[in-house]
């Protein structure tokens, strides 16, 4: 009902099927994760990471992961219950990579394979979206979040990947958010989220 008051910290407020959040301590933070930074908490190593580009307080966690080397979107929050949506691999929610590969443009075989799903150590891939943004400039959108997905799937069908790019994570993306800078989600873009998490289409099977 519009206009209706919730008790802000105990009310289940639901959109379409989908729990939404209502706490004002949770917040849900879009980085745009830089080459050579760590996807966690901290790294014995030294190298940095992801938790040194956003405010330390209140603390948050990556939702999913980015390897070292692989650059792009990446969500942050203290929202465990989002985070496990986003997560799950029951959900399905979408994942657009830009992957400049070697060789050049794959074959239409090769972009038949990973349209199909590619065989992996770990078992068949479900069928990916591949386009060709330029000449060896693919851009691909899964559904799943095995490690290194993008990279072994473009590998597998000889075209490995020089330079891999996160554009888009379910309904949001920003082409106007500079390497290493982060912001604020909007109300409207966790409701999206959550919602595309709860009851987006599932992708087909391989």
């Amino acid at each position: 009902m519009l206009g209706r008051r919730v008790e802000v910290g105990t009310a289940r407020v639901e959109v379409d099927g989908a729990l939404v959040s209502v706490a004002p301590d949770l917040v849900y933070y879009l980085l745009n994760k830089p080459d050579g930074v760590i996807t966690a908490a901290d790294d014995p190593r030294g190298r940095p990471t992801v938790l040194g580009l956003v405010p330390p307080e209140p603390r948050v966690f990556p939702v999913g992961r980015l390897d070292l080397h692989t650059e792009g979107l990446l969500i942050l929050t203290n929202d465990g219950a989002l985070s496990q949506l986003l997560t799950h691999p029951s959900h399905g929610v979408a994942k657009e990579y830009v992957a400049d590969v070697d060789g050049g443009t794959p074959a239409p075989a090769a972009l038949r394979a990973l349209r199909q799903g590619v065989e992996l150590a770990d078992g068949r891939t479900a069928p990916a979206e591949v386009g060709v943004l330029a000449p060896g400039v693919l851009r691909l959108v899964i559904h799943e979040g095995r490690y290194r997905q993008v990279r072994r799937m473009c590998e597998a069908v000889g075209h490995p990947v020089r330079r891999l790019v996160r554009t888009r994570i379910g309904p949001v993306r920003d082409t106007a958010l500079a390497p290493g800078r982060w912001r604020t989600l909007s109300a409207k873009e966790v409701r999206a989220l959550a919602g595309a998490a709860s009851g987006g289409a599932r992708p087909p099977r391989a």
